[in-house]
């Protein structure tokens, strides 16, 4: 009897593991789960819900929220360079599309990430920009063109996506005014917010958009539906939408109701 006690004890074990690293695995993809979507991805009751979160928690992985938990861990490199090859056509031609509503001789801020990096690639037609980015990898391939001014501010440069952070990096930014600022997140939730995973981001590009004549959000359809760690703005806070694919109905009709411009 103690060596099936002892059986049933190994595979319930196995079963949790399994459970909480696929948990993980959802998180690392989609920011956030809650309690609701435990139980019916897997099966589970509430309770068990929580006590995975618990457990994931004390192991320094994930972060509880009121009604669910968000990833605790930057993102790996592993994972950002898979990034960089998922969906890689559609980010190119939304780089393209994005380079189409900036004019020549236009002042522009530009996020980082890889659909922004993208659209770096897509500015490379414009001529005379002037450009601040806290992106390396941004500020290289616009380095390509001759024609154009680029501006980066000095601090830390994260390895994970070549972005470049200190403490003052918004008080740089704000310095600046711009015709158009171009900016990427990690979702749009179904409120019509949008947001990224992390504060230092959300603080350069907050203090960019304030600085610009326009803002442009540039993201494929993945992000649409996904709730992000930390709040940046919502959709009435741009003025146009570049995607590969359109949004479920409800952010449809957010988009036209504060007069966004989509670009599909």
């Amino acid at each position: 009897m103690r060596a099936m006690d002892g059986d049933r004890d190994a595979a319930t074990g196995d079963k949790k593991a399994r459970r909480q690293a696929q948990l993980l695995r959802h998180l690392e993809k989609n920011h956030y789960i809650s309690i609701e979507e435990i139980t019916g991805l897997f099966g589970v009751t509430t309770q068990t819900a929580r006590r995975d979160i618990m457990a994931l928690e004390q192991e320094g992985k994930v972060r509880r929220l009121h009604g669910g938990a968000t990833i605790a861990t930057p993102v790996d490199p592993n994972i950002y360079r898979q990034r960089r090859i998922d969906n890689a056509a559609l980010k190119e031609r939304i780089g393209q599309l994005t380079a189409d509503l900036v004019t020549d001789g236009a002042a522009v801020f530009l996020d980082t990430g890889t659909t922004c990096e993208a659209v770096a690639r897509g500015l490379l037609k414009r001529r005379d920009l002037r450009v601040v980015t806290y992106s390396l990898r941004v500020a290289t391939t616009l380095s390509e063109s001759s024609s154009f001014a680029v501006a980066v501010p000095g601090g830390f440069v994260r390895q994970v996506d070549a972005g470049v952070f200190r403490e003052e990096t918004a008080d740089y930014i704000r310095k600046f005014k711009f015709d158009v600022a171009v900016i990427s997140v990690s979702g749009i939730d179904q409120d019509g917010d949008i947001g990224d995973d992390d504060h230092a981001e959300v603080a350069a590009v907050s203090a960019a958009m304030r600085q610009a004549e326009r803002v442009i959000l540039a993201v494929d359809s993945s992000k649409f539906g996904r709730r992000a760690l930390v709040r940046l703005a919502s959709l009435a806070d741009i003025d146009a939408l570049v995607t590969d694919r359109l949004p479920d109905e409800n952010i449809v009709a957010l988009l036209r109701e504060h007069g966004v411009s989509i670009h599909c």
